[in-house]
């Protein structure tokens, strides 16, 4: 049976035990103190249990086949009124299984249990629309950076299998850093992928070590693109993965040597706690960035009107990475495009 019958069998059976029990009541208060033989009188005729009986069976009956009726009419009726949210929130859930997420239910009313369910069920649906349009979109960016590394490979080979002169090592040269970009970004993928799936053991990190760390290991390409790289600040104590929070570190740090000034570029890095949070700003100098642009760098494969790419740019998922990476440990990461150009990258971790 459908809820809705249950129900109004429910009501039904609610209302016929009603019923009995205020016939009951009747009994045991009223007509068990009525003598059950003849009553003698010398005024008009006083009727005793029995004839009370008899004549009050007949009514009681008809009146419990009454509200049996009313039970089941008015049962059904109330069922299916407050079972209409119900089906609304069916017909969404078999939309939203067929792969139509931008149905929404709209529930209107009063902010009942129903009306929360139904709130709750457009939230659920619209981040997953949300994700569902972000994996499609990475999958394509993904496809695409994938693609080029392969085509470029296809090409060199072709030229090569055309033209007998071919200097054979500088063909080998050029398809040694073409596959090893296909692996930084397969590595790159793989990383963002299990940023925030993967569980991880949590430890006390002193984010200014990780700092220095990261300044050191990425001192010959600071060097080599003229940007000098200042760490300062004090210790800021979080919890979470060391490794994690070092490619977090790394990837902010790379990206702003990167994309900094063709010369004479600078980079700081800055460490701070304060109660309940440890905190890591990097800001670099460069071009002046538009605000519209800037909320789009954590996306894969942003890199920004202006932000061009070459060998050294990385395949595009360092800043997407490094917001998986902040989000898995509860942080937030805020990008705010400077007034005399450059970007400021903040993060905030829970301290310890």
């Amino acid at each position: 049976m459908s809820v809705r019958i249950r129900l109004t069998l429910s009501y039904a059976g609610f209302l016929l035990v009603a019923g009995t029990l205020l016939l009951a009541v009747v009994w045991v208060f009223l007509l068990r103190y009525v003598p059950s033989g003849d009553i003698a009188t010398s005024g008009p005729f006083v009727p005793n249990r029995g004839d009370l009986v008899r004549a009050f069976l007949p009514p009681a009956a008809w009146a419990l086949l009454f509200l049996l009726l009313l039970g089941l009419v008015g049962g059904w009726v109330l069922a299916g009124r407050m079972l209409a949210p119900l089906d609304r929130i069916t017909t969404a859930t078999r939309q939203a299984a067929q792969g139509a997420l931008s149905h929404r239910i709209r529930l209107e009313g009063r902010q009942d249990e129903f009306r929360e369910l139904a709130d709750s069920f457009d939230s659920m649906l619209a981040r997953l629309e949300a994700q569902v349009a972000e994996q499609q979109r990475f999958a394509a960016n993904a496809s695409h950076e994938l693609r080029t590394p392969l085509a470029t490979t296809q090409v060199l080979l072709d030229v090569a299998r055309s033209d007998p002169d071919t200097d054979t090592r500088v063909l080998l040269e050029r398809l040694a850093e073409i596959n090893g970009r296909a692996i930084d970004l397969t590595q790159a993928l793989l990383l963002l992928s299990r940023a925030e799936q993967v569980p991880f053991d949590r430890e006390e990190v002193d984010l200014s070590l990780l700092a220095e760390t990261a300044a050191e290991s990425l001192l010959p390409l600071a060097e080599r693109r003229g940007v000098a790289v200042e760490v300062s600040g004090n210790a800021a104590l979080t919890s979470g993965s060391r490794a994690l929070l070092l490619q977090l570190t790394t990837n902010l740090l790379h990206n702003a040597i990167v994309h900094n000034l063709p010369s004479g570029g600078t980079v700081s890095v800055t460490t701070a706690s304060s109660p309940g949070w440890a905190t890591l700003t990097l800001e670099n100098s460069g071009e002046p960035l538009p605000p519209s642009e800037v909320g789009r760098y954590t996306e894969p494969f942003q890199r920004g009107a202006d932000r061009a790419r070459s060998d050294h740019d990385g395949v595009g998922l360092g800043l997407a990475i490094a917001a998986r990476i902040v989000h898995a440990h509860g942080g937030t990461l805020e990008l705010v495009p400077r007034a005399e150009g450059g970007l400021r990258a903040t993060v905030a971790l829970p301290g310890t």
